[in-house]
């Protein structure tokens, strides 16, 4: 999967990559069902997003049969890395710190969560 660095998806475009990740690929039909069961989305918007998203590389198109097939390009956990790289830069100065501690603070986490949050700042203490 790619790196995007110059290809940032909008906050529409971070939806459909939403279903295709969840999916792994789908039609623009079946894109705009998942994305009409809560908002309000055009068939034509969806399409036109995808084509646009196919241009900027987000996406790959399979068009080798009369219905094209879509799939990311990027995956969910590079597009997580880049995000939370650039957040970590712009709002927090650069302190990961602050982020977590914004993020923990500030949400309601199941014992799941803070057990796998536990086992990862013990492996980075061993690091």
């Amino acid at each position: 999967m790619a790196t995007l660095k110059n290809s940032k998806p909008t906050e529409s475009e971070l939806e459909i990559l939403r279903v295709l990740w969840d999916k792994e690929k789908a039609t623009v039909r079946e894109v705009h069902e998942i994305l009409s069961e809560h908002k309000d989305a055009g068939y034509t918007t969806t399409l036109k997003l995808l084509q646009i998203m196919y241009e900027k590389g987000l996406v790959l198109r399979d068009d080798s049969s009369k219905v094209h097939v879509y799939k990311a390009n990027i995956s969910r956990e590079n597009m997580q890395q880049q995000f939370v790289k650039k957040m970590i830069h712009t709002l927090f100065s650069g302190s990961s710190s602050q982020l977590v501690m914004q993020a923990l603070g500030n949400h309601e986490h199941s014992q799941e969560e803070l057990e796998q949050i536990q086992q990862l700042l013990n492996d980075l203490k061993k690091q």
